[in-house]
């Protein structure tokens, strides 16, 4: 009776080891003899900053290619070019020209004709210089009766002289300066050929009178001034 259970037990403890044995048994290989390796997925793409890994295992580390420096040489050639010089035009000669001024006398009876010279580059210069040259004298015979007015601006086109000018209060003259200044100014400009008429505004307008004794023409003209 102890031999019978003694076999059972021996058969019992057998079938365990062939129950274990059957267990640990290896996984058949892929006939076509090759290791499959999952499949990794990342955001990277294909060549992952974390995933990058040969077939042999090993981490491959993507080479950085280096950027071409270029070094500063004595021989270096700049590639801006150098601006160029450019000339300035030469300015314009001056001419000079003798013209008659006209002023008036100590008395302010009449109007005295002297000679001045003037010097200009151009038209606007040339009318200019000879207003001035009614503002003054070195003769005391010979008294301006534009002394006092200031001339803001003066053009000239179309054979026409365009003045601005500014009359301060001290610069009021009687009936009879006045209409020798008007004369003196007519005189001047129109002794020039090419000067055919002067639009005369004071501060910007056009005004009846000067100082208030004559009237003034828009534009004062040879027929109407002389």
């Amino acid at each position: 009776m102890m031999n019978k259970k003694l076999g059972y037990a021996g058969i019992a403890a057998l079938l365990l080891l062939v129950i274990a044995g059957c267990g640990d048994k290896p996984t058949a290989a892929p006939a076509n003899g090759n290791n499959l390796e999952p499949a990794v997925v990342n955001g990277a793409g294909e060549n992952g900053s974390n995933n990058n890994t040969a077939e042999g295992g090993d981490q491959v580390v993507p080479s950085a290619s280096p950027e071409a420096t270029e070094e500063p040489g004595n021989n270096s050639v700049n590639s801006t070019p150098a601006p160029t010089a450019t000339e300035k035009p030469a300015a314009a000669e001056k001419q000079s020209q003798s013209i008659d001024v006209y002023y008036t006398d100590p008395q302010l009876l009449d109007l005295v004709t002297a000679k001045a010279t003037i010097h200009f580059a151009d038209p606007v210069e040339k009318y200019s210089d000879a207003f001035k040259a009614l503002q003054s004298s070195d003769n005391q015979e010979q008294i301006p009766l534009w002394g006092k007015i200031e001339l803001k601006s003066l053009k000239f086109e179309d054979g026409q002289i365009l003045m601005d000018i500014h009359k301060p209060q001290d610069a009021q003259l009687g009936a009879g300066g006045e209409s020798m200044a008007m004369s003196a100014l007519a005189k001047t400009f129109f002794q020039f050929d090419e000067v055919k008429s002067i639009e005369m505004l004071v501060d910007g307008q056009k005004v009846e009178s000067l100082m208030g004794h004559v009237d003034l023409e828009h534009p004062m003209t040879r027929e109407n001034s002389l």
